[in-house]
């Protein structure tokens, strides 16, 4: 009988898209650093360099902001 594991299956991880800054379009969530709603979606931006990282879409603020704080500390981003 098979396993079920698929042992060579590829792992597929989120890239965050680079943006010179977050869209027009997008407001600022009160309460938190980084997180804008865009499209009815919380999305994070994290300045790194001088690019925008744009994190995956989220449906509570709190995902979003996580993930930026994850970024900056995986980036080594000094806080301001």
């Amino acid at each position: 009988m098979k396993s079920y594991r698929q042992q060579n299956r590829a792992i597929i991880s989120y890239v965050p898209r680079v943006e010179p800054a977050p869209p027009d379009h997008a407001s600022k969530v009160d309460g938190y650093r980084d997180v804008w709603l865009l499209r009815g979606k919380y999305v994070a931006f994290v300045l790194m360099g001088e690019k925008f990282r744009r994190s995956p879409i989220f449906s509570v603020p709190e995902a979003a902001q996580r993930w930026a704080l994850q970024m900056r500390q995986e980036g080594e981003i000094d806080e301001e």
